[in-house]
């Protein structure tokens, strides 16, 4: 099973990294990252593995808002991301 990450907000020192620790406390394996700055503003798309995650996708969610502030930060289940994304 996997999920999407995105990241959005202002630039700033250490976004990657903790996005990253969050997921790695969490068990959420990193398979995929792009990012891309724009002026001042990041943006992130990541791919987990969530097959051994030892907290729900919702409790994810909210630690990494908590650990990554002023970011816009959503997490989605690949089944919906796919769904809300077919043509």
């Amino acid at each position: 099973m996997k999920a999407v990450v995105t990241v959005i907000g202002k630039d700033m020192v250490g976004i990657l990294a903790k996005v990253s620790t969050t997921c790695a406390e969490a068990n959420a394996n990193v398979i995929e990252v792009t990012q891309s700055v724009l002026q001042e503003y990041f943006a992130m798309i990541m791919l987990i593995d969530i097959s051994e995650m030892n907290i729900s996708l919702d409790q994810l969610s909210d630690n990494l808002k908590k650990n990554v502030e002023g970011m816009e930060i959503h997490v989605m289940h690949e089944d919906i991301f796919n769904s809300m994304h077919r043509i």
